[in-house]
């Protein structure tokens, strides 16, 4: 069936009556979910309000990395790394894995010494990152400038793969262990009855349940006020651009970033690049409107750290959706201040997708009353109103 088809077919899907839990929203993370819960013998109905991917999952760049100055989200990326490794098996699909590694290019001393400490806490956690020269970081992408930086880190064995395959991965693999996949369904009313989940509301009528849980991504505020809680999460526009085929064609290089201004670009098929910058003047704002007035910020971080591609043209370009919290990190866990069975996975400041298979795992062991593989527990919404909050130093 093409995709076309499978997404016409999910959005005719008989909504059912009843779910022993209702995911809400049909990105990396809802269907992860959905997979996890569905293939451990829940009973899962996972709805979207447009068709899966539609949001911010189909549209990011697809990184996968454990590189992080946090143990939590080294754990998070680490474990998602190994899940992705095995996707052909588990769920079962080609997600087009690229491993060529990330390569962060550090301005000055300072940030070699914050990325020092960081690749040793990260060595302790199993990932096999390291410190090299500007020289060596040259050798692995010869179109930076290593004049430019004072060092650099890697590790080899992240990458990037297909958003879209990733979902629809999971959202197959969740339909054989029964899940109930329906989009163009969204969510109107979480119904509470006697201080218990009772049910939710969509546009196409109302199921019973006992648990929801949210990955809204973006749109998380909303779904959040829906289900009486108050979950910090606001949309900033990103864009990306790509280079035609260029000649000669670009050598394999790794996901490269410019820890200073944010700059970062891979290959892209075919035989071209893909270029980013997150512009720092962004509002906050629903808009995926891609907007070429972008492109001089994008070129002139260009000329600073890869001048060869100052001036390379850009065939086209899109822009999607960050869903950023205040301290850029994810809010994942289980409503402690609202009524019944809430838990929610959302707000990951462009880490959703790397994250999305080992919080899959972690949102089902919450829901089972199990012990998390990876300890999310710092990850909680209440984290803001207790004052425990920290602002990541590697994101990106």
């Amino acid at each position: 069936m093409s995709s076309s088809a499978r997404a016409n077919a999910r959005s005719r899907v008989p909504l059912p009556r009843q779910a022993e839990v209702v995911v809400v929203g049909g990105g990396a993370l809802g269907t992860s979910v959905a997979f996890h819960l569905a293939e451990d013998g829940v009973d899962v109905l996972l709805i979207e309000a447009a068709d899966l991917a539609s949001g911010s999952s189909g549209k990011p760049v697809g990184g996968v990395r454990a590189q992080f100055s946090d143990p939590a989200n080294v754990d998070l990326g680490n474990r998602s790394l190994e899940l992705y490794e095995d996707f052909a098996q588990r769920p079962g699909a080609d997600i087009g894995l690229q491993q060529p590694g990330y390569l962060f290019l550090l301005p000055d001393d300072a940030d070699v010494a914050r990325f020092t400490d960081a690749v040793a806490m990260q060595n302790s956690r199993g990932v096999a990152s390291r410190m090299l020269t500007t020289d060596q970081a040259w050798r692995l992408n010869p179109y930076i400038d290593p004049d430019r930086f004072a060092g650099a880190a890697y590790a080899a064995r992240d990458g990037y793969a297909l958003p879209h395959a990733v979902v629809e991965g999971y959202a197959a693999g969740a339909e054989r262990f029964g899940a109930t996949v329906r989009t163009q369904c969204a969510l109107t009313e979480v119904e509470v009855r006697g201080g218990e989940v009772a049910a939710v509301w969509t546009e196409e009528g109302r199921v019973r349940t006992r648990a929801v849980v949210l990955c809204t991504g973006a749109w998380t505020r909303e779904a959040g006020r829906l289900a009486g809680l108050d979950l910090p999460v606001d949309p900033y526009r990103r864009q990306i651009a790509f280079t035609p085929a260029l000649d000669p064609a670009p050598p394999r290089i790794p996901f490269t970033i410019d820890y200073g201004s944010t700059f970062y670009f891979h290959n892209a098929e075919p035989d071209g690049l893909l270029l980013g910058i997150a512009d720092p003047d962004t509002p906050i704002a629903f808009d995926t409107e891609y907007d070429p007035v972008w492109l001089p910020l994008l070129q002139g971080a260009a000329e600073r750290c890869a001048p060869a591609l100052a001036d390379v043209a850009v065939a086209r370009g899109w822009a999607g959706l960050y869903e950023m919290t205040p301290d850029r990190n994810a809010l994942i866990g289980e409503a402690t201040d609202a009524p019944g069975r809430i838990l929610y996975a959302a707000g990951f400041s462009g880490h959703g997708f790397l994250q999305a298979p080992a919080v899959g795992e972690a949102v089902r062991d919450l829901y089972r009353g199990r012990e998390p593989r990876v300890d999310v527990s710092g990850f909680s919404a209440d984290r803001f109103s207790r004052g425990l909050t920290t602002n990541e130093s590697l994101i990106v």
